[in-house]
């Protein structure tokens, strides 16, 4: 089995893991096999982050379990989905990617259309097209990208598409 070599510190409330490497991936064929047994055993831990947060190097959360972990991790790795970052006998604590917000606009006709992306693009936001769908990435709350949109949704030619989740 792969080992971590990570620091445990026993807190009040739970454990405090310092983690200075990502060990592998879940798809990773030893790793696979570890973390199998464990997840078996119950005892595989989840670490939900915000695309945002697998950018940083240094990070603190909190698993689905209440473990509390410090990662400060070498600038050559990069946290990403299915990231493993502690795996021993006892634990294994797995990244997993938050899910993506998204705000969806469809728009009457393609001059619309046209004006909504290049107004996305003009403010760098992350987008996704579907068919006569434009998806914007959401990197906050809403409504401050709809109060941006307002000025080409009052006529109602754009218009919010709710999705189910």
């Amino acid at each position: 089995m792969i080992h971590s070599e990570a620091m445990y510190t026993s807190l009040s409330n739970g454990t405090l893991l310092r983690i200075d490497h990502i060990i592998g991936m879940a798809t990773d064929a030893a790793v696979a096999e570890a973390l199998h047994r464990l997840e078996h055993a119950g005892i595989v831990e989840y670490l939900t982050l915000s695309e945002t947060d697998t950018q940083r190097h240094h990070l603190r959360a909190i698993t689905d379990r209440g473990t509390e972990c410090v990662l400060r991790l070498p600038r050559s790795q990069k946290l990403s989905d299915g990231a493993v970052v502690f795996l021993d006998q006892t634990r294994a604590v797995v990244v997993r990617m938050a899910r993506r917000k998204w705000l969806v606009l469809e728009a009457d006709d393609v001059p619309r259309a046209l004006e909504v992306g290049y107004f996305a693009g003009n403010m760098h936001w992350k987008v996704a097209f579907g068919g006569s769908r434009l998806r914007i990435a959401l990197q906050g709350p809403v409504e401050i990208y709809l109060g941006r949109l307002a000025h080409l949704m009052a006529d109602g030619r754009v218009r919010r598409i709710e999705e189910a989740p």
